[in-house]
């Protein structure tokens, strides 16, 4: 048997730019999933370098307008600042 090197992956070495960051929110907000998006969100602040209890803070923010906005027949939808 052959011993296998596992390496730890980690969302957010990959999110390092504004493009990539929407595309992968943009991916998992298509999922409809709060608590996903949440830990989506948290993968981009660590990217970015905020502090985690700042996304937590609003975790229970963004589940309750995902809520609002399913029951309205929308989504959320994510671009970089200046894209039109």
């Amino acid at each position: 048997m052959t011993d296998v090197l596992l390496t730890p992956y980690d969302t957010a070495d990959y999110l390092d730019s504004p493009e990539r960051i929407a595309a992968y929110l943009e991916a998992v907000l298509a999922e409809d999933d709060p608590a996903l998006a949440a830990h989506a969100f948290e993968a981009v602040a660590r990217a970015r370098g905020l502090a985690r209890g700042e996304v937590q803070a609003g975790a229970p923010h963004l589940a309750a307008v995902m809520d609002l906005l399913h029951r309205l027949g929308l989504r959320m939808s994510v671009a970089p600042l200046g894209a039109s």
